[in-house]
């Protein structure tokens, strides 16, 4: 296998290196950290909360992401902590087998990629701790209330709730979906798009999973698992090795307005899916205690950067999307690495025409992609929650022939590729300009 090999710490002087505040220390927030601290900038992290972790279970990491995270240095880290399945099963939501596809084959077209399930955290904590290693400051209780851009661009002024204030080069919001920075950047109330759809997550102990000879065989043939039905889906994977099983249940949102996440019914949620395959029932009698998460999307901005070039957004505050192709983190992840190569080929001093240049970079290089992620997420939406009839028919047998259109989006000749098979610099090569090069261009035309 082709191992993809880690970018190197570019050295840089004062002259070339620019103050970087990212607000925000979840995944994407942090991936930004590594990508810009690999490219020589000093980096502070604000992170509102009294401490940095993660909340959540499992998350999977496709190929695109898992070459992102490899080219940060992580894979022996993360290889300690990951779970790789064997395949993913699509099932009815009787049980019945609609089609599968395997994970090894399916990552070997795209040479040195894995997939990846993890724990949020494990994951969340391999990447703080490359960002403290590469040199990350982090500071939490750091709250934003405000950013100030001064009209040349040469810097902005970050000042949180309790009066301080904070001067970088460059902010970057990776606040996520409920960005307040993204308010700011547009002077006006912006919240989130409802989907009418929610998320029951939960974590179950394998121990007694492993007593039912019905259910052993999720924890000792690793494999990731979908029922597809009316209205609501079921996924699960193991997590930790086989310690803990990851169960995410999407049915139609209940969850009152003004309210994100809140603690669930058990008995309602088993009631959702009493008719399923036994075995959900099974594995949910498991469940003592669970919560609810409300699922938003943001559909894209715009302008992804102020004016100024001193402040610009990446993941989920520019283009949230329902974790029906796994690919939400994927995408911040992707964010900060096009931001992190961008900021390490300029090799200074970074002017903010240039740093403006640079961010109209980035947004080419991101928007259309994201764009049509969070469009198929839509489109997941719709074909994993038919109801039994012929257009159920028709998707169970577009999936078995492999046909475009696929709602095994993995194995989609017409979308997989473009999903998976992205690299970084390959798509900032598409893009890239030298400083002055369109000044150039344009006085060898006059």
């Amino acid at each position: 296998m082709a191992a993809i090999l880690p970018k190197q710490k570019i050295q840089r002087d004062d002259a070339s290196k620019l103050k970087i505040i990212i607000v925000g220390a979840g995944l994407g927030g942090l991936g930004a950290a590594i990508a810009l601290l690999l490219a020589g900038h000093d980096i502070e992290v604000f992170e509102a909360a009294s401490e940095i972790g993660e909340v959540g279970a499992g998350i999977q990491i496709l190929p695109n992401s898992s070459r992102v995270l490899q080219s940060w240095g992580m894979k022996d880290a993360l290889d300690k902590c990951s779970t790789k399945p064997s395949q993913v099963n699509f099932l009815g939501w009787k049980g019945n087998t609609i089609s599968s596809m395997d994970f090894a084959a399916s990552a070997a077209q795209y040479p040195g990629t894995f997939y990846w399930d993890f724990h949020r955290a494990n994951l969340h904590t391999c990447l703080l701790d490359r960002a403290v290693e590469l040199g990350a400051k982090l500071k939490v209780n750091a709250r934003v209330s405000d950013v100030r851009c001064h009209p040349s661009g040469e810097t902005a002024t970050v000042v949180l709730q309790n009066g301080e204030e904070h001067v970088a080069d460059l902010i970057v919001g990776a606040d996520g979906i409920n960005s307040r920075l993204r308010e700011i950047m547009l002077g006006r109330e912006d919240p989130p798009v409802l989907t009418g759809d929610l998320a029951y997550r939960l974590l179950l102990s394998t121990k007694e999973m492993l007593k039912d000879p019905e259910l052993a065989p999720f924890v000792t043939q690793p494999q990731v698992n979908y029922w597809l039905g009316p209205d609501a889906h079921a996924v699960n994977y193991v997590l930790r090795g086989g310690e803990q099983f990851n169960m995410v249940l999407l049915v139609p949102d209940d969850i009152p307005a003004g309210q994100n996440v809140t603690e669930g019914n058990v008995e309602e949620m088993r009631a959702l899916y009493k008719d399923w395959d036994p075995r959900i029932p099974k594995l949910l009698s498991l469940c003592e205690s669970v919560y609810k998460w409300r699922l938003c999307i943001r559909p894209g901005l715009e302008q992804w950067s102020h004016p100024s070039g001193a402040l610009t957004l990446l993941g989920d505050a520019v283009h949230a999307t329902l974790p029906y192709l796994a690919s939400g983190a994927g995408m911040s992840l992707e964010d900060g690495a096009v931001l992190g190569e961008l900021f390490a080929r300029h090799k200074g001093p970074f002017s903010p025409r240039r740093k403006k240049e640079l961010l109209d970079i980035y947004q080419k290089v991101r928007a259309e992609r994201t764009e049509a992620i969070v469009e198929r997420g839509n489109t997941q939406q719709y074909l994993y929650h038919l109801h039994d009839g012929p257009e159920q028919e028709e998707r169970d047998r577009v999936i078995r022939a492999g046909e475009p259109g696929d709602a095994l989006a993995w194995k989609d000749r017409s979308f997989a590729p473009f999903l998976l098979g992205w690299r970084c610099e390959e798509e900032v090569d598409r893009y890239w300009r030298e400083e002055g090069q369109d000044d150039k261009r344009v006085q060898s035309m006059l």
